[in-house]
């Protein structure tokens, strides 16, 4: 852990990241024992903040990037929600919604599994129109995640968006989010929807869905046709590097004690991401990828603590 520690400590900004997605309330059930149908089983349950691009945006905020994140939440969690995401360095952009309440999901946590119980909520009404050109104007980098997709009708303002991010130069990153939601919302259609993305960061089970493939330097080559980087991550087996024009790099995960595995891809890309906006390394960034993501499977919840 000394590695993560370090790589805590010496990441600054060097350019803004936009961050816009998902806010969410997680709900953490860790279970004392095996769950007894129709009868108490004793649990430790607490409420703590969430949302993959929220969780992204707060790491990158602990780890010294200059982040703005933009999201929905319910009106009277507009303050919560703002002091949280300040809390950790980031600039919050959010709007509150007068009918829909704030997301939320029961994580219920079993080992190194985890059932996940989603309610969408606020986040249903957050357009990627709401990223203004201002912010752009003054971003290194843009990052969403497959949640600001799924459940829409409509994908183009999420084309609007990477276009806008195109004509002035900023990069984009994406997080497929969802296995099963990727699913519902369809492969092909997922793909056209983030078209112009240069970096992706699926886990295992995504990219395999993404691409038809089962092995995972074979899901990473072949997601290479439409990114220009692929990290692949595949839990405690490390990740699979995909660069254009360069060979694959595997890179060892750091062994640490699994207390709660929620939001260690986010906790990976946002370390990543930090990373790679003040070096363009990105074996250096994986490297500190997965040094974040092992801090974040250390303790509860899915963002860094105080």
């Amino acid at each position: 852990m000394v590695g993560a520690a370090a790589c805590l400590s010496r990441v600054s900004s060097a350019g803004r990241i936009v961050v816009f997605g998902d806010v969410i309330d997680d709900v953490v059930v860790i279970p004392s024992g095996e769950i007894r149908a129709d009868t108490d089983t004793v649990s430790s349950i607490r409420t703590m903040p969430g949302g993959s691009a929220a969780n992204v945006a707060a790491w990158m905020g602990t780890l010294g990037a200059a982040v703005d994140f933009v999201g929905v939440v319910g009106s009277a969690d507009v303050a919560r929600h703002s002091d949280y995401l300040s809390a950790a360095g980031v600039t919050s952009h959010l709007v509150g919604d007068e009918s829909l309440p704030t997301g939320a999901i029961v994580v219920i946590v079993q080992g190194e599994q985890r059932t996940m119980l989603t309610q969408t909520g606020a986040n249903a009404a957050m357009s990627p129109d709401a990223v203004p050109d201002s912010l752009l104007d003054s971003a290194a980098l843009l990052h969403f995640t497959g949640y600001s997709l799924f459940g829409r009708p409509d994908d183009s303002a999420a084309r609007r968006l990477l276009q806008r991010a195109a004509a002035r130069g900023v990069q984009v990153s994406v997080d497929p989010g969802s296995a099963g939601f990727i699913a519902d919302f369809g492969v092909d259609r997922f793909l056209a929807a983030v078209h112009g993305a240069s970096i992706i960061f699926p886990n295992l089970e995504e990219g395999r869905l993404l691409t038809g493939l089962v092995h995972a330097e074979s899901v990473a080559e072949a997601l290479l046709e439409q990114f220009r980087v692929v990290a692949l991550t595949l839990d405690t087996d490390g990740v699979v590097l995909a660069r254009r024009g360069h060979p694959l790099a595997i890179v060892d995960s750091i062994a640490a004690k699994v207390v709660d595995p929620t939001g260690a891809g986010d906790a990976f890309a946002a370390g990543f991401l930090a990373e790679w906006v003040l070096t363009g390394d990105e074996l250096a960034a994986v490297a500190a990828g997965v040094a974040t993501g092992a801090l974040a499977v250390s303790t509860i919840g899915a963002r860094p603590t105080a």
